[in-house]
């Protein structure tokens, strides 16, 4: 079930669509934040499983629990149930727009996971994309103040969660990139789902007095169903499977995943089309400038090259 070479492309491009349609499927659910989370890492965190069944067999999925039971759990815990509690949360205060153009930070702040947890430098490049990102953050707080001062909407505290889920995922992607590496990544995203899956149970039970039922999935709306199965499957199994499987299959993985900062365009474009959201100025600006960041590593060679005293620096 490995993704073909020669389809690899379209099975990203596929996964982008997606993670940029999570949003807006999250936003018409009309679900709260916190219990649609559990609905969806539970739901499609079980699908992966079975994927990744199909792929390796039980043995090869559970061979990271053999010998990384620890290290798979809290970093499942931190980076799955905190990461996307705070995301599904911050889609009851903020916009699409803005928890989209927030998460597509996530790249940008791995940069600096790598610098905290493994001392790995940042380069020039990172430096120039993490500026990006920071002026996209300051964007969207501003645009967060405006809504509380002139709407009376507390939008600030979406933009913070959302903020909150960029680092999580990033320090997340950091600490279990040795772990992916020895047992592939199908292997240790579909445990990481399940496992957070498990989490968000637990804490939305315990901190939001909502507890899950899975069996009650059908005895809701046929349009709750639809919009939780949509979520589960759609935007978390089949887009997790193609978007890590067509990465592996990518003759150059690092430019296929610059595919990613599509994102915040898609999500937008969905949020305008179907849900009547309305892109301020400042939220434009910063899409922008998070979108355009992925130029500065496109062509870091070439700008440097411009500037042959400083072009050591990258």
């Amino acid at each position: 079930m490995n993704i073909p070479a020669r389809f690899a492309s379209l099975a990203v491009f596929i996964g982008v669509l997606g993670h940029a349609s999570s949003e807006f499927v999250a936003a018409g659910s009309g679900i709260s934040g916190p219990e649609l989370s559990v609905w969806r890492y539970l739901l499609g965190g079980a699908g992966l499983i079975v994927v990744a069944l199909l792929i390796s067999g039980p043995r090869r999925l559970l061979a990271p629990l053999r010998t990384h039971a620890w290290e798979v759990l809290w970093l499942s815990v931190v980076g799955v149930s905190g990461a996307y509690l705070a995301f599904h949360w911050a889609l009851d205060f903020a916009t699409v727009i803005q928890v989209a153009t927030l998460v597509t930070t996530i790249p940008i702040f791995v940069g600096l996971a790598n610098r905290i947890v493994s001392g790995q430098p940042l380069t020039a490049v990172k430096v120039v994309t993490g500026l990006c990102a920071v002026a996209g953050l300051v964007l969207l707080i501003t645009d967060g103040v405006l809504d509380k001062l002139l709407g009376g909407r507390d939008s600030i505290w979406g933009v913070l969660l959302a903020l909150a889920c960029a680092i999580l995922a990033a320090f997340y992607a950091v600490r279990v990139k040795p772990i992916i590496a020895r047992y592939g990544a199908v292997n240790v995203t579909a445990l990481s789902m399940m496992i957070g899956g498990i989490g968000l149970w637990l804490g939305v039970g315990i901190g939001f007095a909502v507890w899950v039922d899975p069996l009650t999935l059908f005895d809701r709306s046929a349009e709750h169903s639809a919009w939780i199965l949509t979520l589960a499957l759609w935007n978390t199994t089949i887009t997790q499977f193609l978007w890590i499987g067509g990465l592996a299959a990518a003759a150059d993985m690092t430019r296929a995943s610059y595919l990613f900062f599509l994102k915040p365009i898609i999500a937008a474009t969905l949020a305008m089309a179907f849900l009547g959201d309305k892109l301020s100025v400042l939220q434009g600006l910063a899409i922008v400038i998070v979108t355009g960041s992925v130029f500065f590593e496109m062509y870091w060679s070439r700008i440097a090259a411009l500037f042959p005293r400083r072009a050591g620096i990258t």
